[in-house]
Parts: structure tokens; C-alpha cells; sequence
């Protein structure tokens, strides 16, 4: 999960590596359960044919399926909040992957054995890999609307649409990579802009928040991440105060075990009548094995080769480093050489010589985090050093 950042040309080799990749998953836990509609806990079929799939372990989107196939019951099932997480096999490319982490984890308080608390390693240092999140609105054909974020100084997001088939030579244009994403405008939004205020959509609840975790479980073998999905606000607000603080205190989030578990919070909705109504929900939290009180105390004392990279890295980062350079215009070579010297003792403490390379690996990369090395600009300005020395 920590390799060393590799200070080394990035660009795309291959019109693969030109597009974004999404982490491989190998499954799906789920926050909740969904129960039959009040009005068809009454129909004794659906209630046999629900009760014998969720036995088998079937996904809730399964059973809604075959309840609207096999009895003509559309949206037979609502979600129910739980206090524990769904973890089946039919969720799961290897179906003993779930059988593996409820034997870790799971705990029988009464309603059989439930996954209600579990570790999870994150496999990103960015919050945002790790919670991908955004609104859209989706229809029986897929997503229709989705947000896209302006790199501008307001970071406005713009409502996105995937384009239309296009016709060349009487054929449909073939499209590299899937369907080209462009700006929406049409009555209801002209300029582009996503303000869930003034969207239809939203308003109409067709367009909501999406976000899911990705992530990884400790002793729980397989090739990909496993992603757990909420579409709550409030969920995404916690989990990212506790991704900034770790991350604020240790400089990383990968290499952290923090724990997944539920807890009930009092929140606010607005019901039908406009009014705001207080009610108790059980919400995904996430905690972490850390003692932030020492983190936070040797915070206060400053490390020696952080304070030398860090001169290093000043005297390196601005646009004229390589006429600096050969000017002679830096203010003291000295800090270039306790930087790299600095470089196997981050913390000017002597390390045990038997210290496996994994651990220097760790070591390594932690430095080059909290120093900012994993910025382009600040690895070029020592590539322009290197070249010259």
C-alpha cells in the first residue's frame, strides 16, 4: 500500500494509461437492508418468495427483480436501517471472500452472526479516491446527469451529460473509451451549472448524492479493493473529518487502520410539510488506531532532516532553479547535502541496521509526503538538481 513515489516522467504511454483508472474491486458490503413495502407484507407469496432468497443469500436487486417479474410488484422493497452491515456472497466475485470476512469479524448479538464492526485499510493518501462521491441523477437506461468540477478559483461544478449517438456514412460514429461527456443545456439548466437548488431533478429527488468507500480488509486476500456505498450527507461529512484529521496528524492515510462501524445519530429531515423533524438513524463511522495525542505532541519538535529537506526543496522549487544553479546563487550548498543525507535518517534518530527494506521503503515515503514531493513541481526542481550535480 506505501511504495515510494517515483520520481519519474509520468506521461501516458498508451491511450489505456491516457484515462483515468478506477481501482479493481473484487466485491460490495452494504449498509443496510431492504424489507417488503408495508401494503405487500400483506401477500403471502412475496413474503415466502423474499424470505427464502434472502436465505440464499441473494442481493436485495435480485429479489426485487424476480418479485416484479414473477408477481407484478413494482418497488416492492424499501430500505431499512440496521445496525449492522449486509456482507453476502452473491455481492462477492469469489463467494467465499464473504464467508472469509464474516468469520473474522462477524459477532452473533442475538440475530445470528453480523458483520457490525470490521478494519479497513485505505489505498489512497487523497480522501477523495477513497470516497468517491458525487450527485447524479440516474434512469432506467443508466445515469443521465452527473456533476463535473471547473478547475477554476470557485471550483464550480458544471451538470454533465454523456453526448449523443452521432451518425457518419449512414453508421453510428464509434466512440474510443465510451461515450464523449459534454456540458448539459436545456430549459431547465441553460448555462451548464449544477445548483441542486434550482435542478428539477433534485427537487424531484431523482437526483441525489452517491458515494462510496473503497478500501481494503485486513487478512481478506483478493486482487481489488471492496467498495461499501452510501448516499448519506451526513455519513460523507464524518468520514471525511476523520480522513483530514489522521491525515493532518500522521502526514498520510495509507498505512492506517481505522475501523468501520455504526453508531445512531439524531439527524434532520424535512418532511412533507416543510418543517424540519429531528429522528435517530444509524450512520456509517469511521474510528482509527491512533494515539493522536502523541502524534500531536512530537508534532511540536522539529525534525532535523525535515527541516533540511525542506531548505532543500526551497532553494530548488522556483522557475529560475537551473540558472541558480549555475550562478552559484543558492544560499547555502550545505542544506543540499544534509537533504541528502538526510534522506536515510528521516527522523535523526539512528535506525537499526537490520531494518528490512520494506520499513526504509515506509520510511522513505512518508518523508517524501509530508515534504510535498509527491507534487510535480517540487520533483522537477530536483531533477533540474540532479542533472546538474
Amino acid at each position: 500500500m506505501n511504495a515510494v513515489v517515483q520520481m519519474l516522467d509520468h506521461a501516458p504511454r498508451s491511450l489505456v494509461e491516457e484515462r483515468v483508472i478506477r481501482p479493481p474491486t473484487i466485491g460490495k458490503i452494504r449498509p443496510g437492508i431492504k424489507v417488503l413495502t408495508r401494503a405487500h407484507q400483506a401477500n403471502d407469496k412475496a413474503v415466502k418468495l423474499y424470505h427464502d432468497m434472502v436465505a440464499a443469500g441473494e442481493s436485495f436487486e435480485a429479489i426485487g427483480k424476480v418479485l416484479e417479474t414473477s408477481l407484478k410488484l413494482r418497488n416492492a422493497l424499501v430500505p431499512k436501517n440496521v445496525p449492522y452491515f449486509v456482507c453476502r456472497r452473491s455481492d462477492f466475485a469469489n463467494p467465499d471472500t464473504a464467508d472469509e470476512i464474516l468469520k473474522l469479524y462477524g459477532e452473533d448479538r442475538g440475530q445470528g452472526r453480523k458483520l457490525y464492526r470490521f478494519p479497513v485499510i485505505f489505498a489512497f493518501d487523497d480522501w477523495l479516491r477513497n470516497v468517491p462521491n458525487q450527485m447524479a441523477a440516474y434512469t432506467s437506461s443508466g445515469r443521465q446527469y452527473f456533476p463535473s468540477m471547473t478547475a477554476t478559483e470557485s471550483a464550480i461544478a458544471s451538470c454533465t451529460r454523456q453526448s449523443s449517438a452521432t451518425l457518419a456514412h449512414k453508421r453510428v460514429r464509434r466512440s474510443f473509451g465510451g461515450r464523449l461527456v459534454v456540458h448539459r443545456q436545456d430549459n431547465d439548466i441553460p448555462d451548464g451549472v449544477c445548483d441542486p437548488h434550482l435542478c428539477p431533478q433534485y427537487q424531484d429527488r431523482k437526483c441525489n448524492l452517491t458515494a462510496t468507500f473503497v478500501f481494503a480488509i485486513h487478512e481478506v486476500k483478493g486482487l481489488g479493493l471492496i467498495e461499501l456505498p452510501t448516499n448519506s450527507i451526513y455519513v460523507l461529512q464524518k468520514a471525511y473529518s476523520a480522513m483530514q484529521t489522521v491525515s493532518l496528524a500522521r502526514g498520510r492515510l495509507t498505512g492506517t487502520r481505522f475501523w468501520m462501524s455504526k453508531k445512531e445519530f439524531e439527524i434532520t429531515r424535512i418532511d412533507d410539510n416543510g418543517q424540519p423533524v429531528r429522528q435517530k438513524q444509524m450512520l456509517t463511522v469511521l474510528d482509527a488506531d491512533i494515539d493522536l495525542g502523541a502524534l500531536l505532541d512530537g508534532a511540536e519538535q522539529a525534525h532535523p532532516a525535515l527541516e533540511a529537506v525542506t531548505r532543500a526543496v526551497a532553494l530548488v522549487q522556483s522557475d529560475t532553479t537551473s540558472q541558480a544553479l549555475k550562478q552559484g546563487t543558492l544560499q547555502s550548498e550545505g542544506d543540499i547535502g544534509d537533504a541528502e543525507r538526510s534522506m536515510g535518517n528521516d527522523d535523526g534518530v539512528r535506525h537499526d541496521p537490520n531494518e528490512s527494506l520494506e520499513d526504509k521503503r515506509q520510511r522513505l515515503s512518508d518523508l517524501l509526503h509530508r515534504l510535498g514531493l509527491n507534487l510535480p513541481a517540487r520533483q522537477n526542481g530536483f531533477r533540474i538538481y540532479a542533472h546538474h550535480t
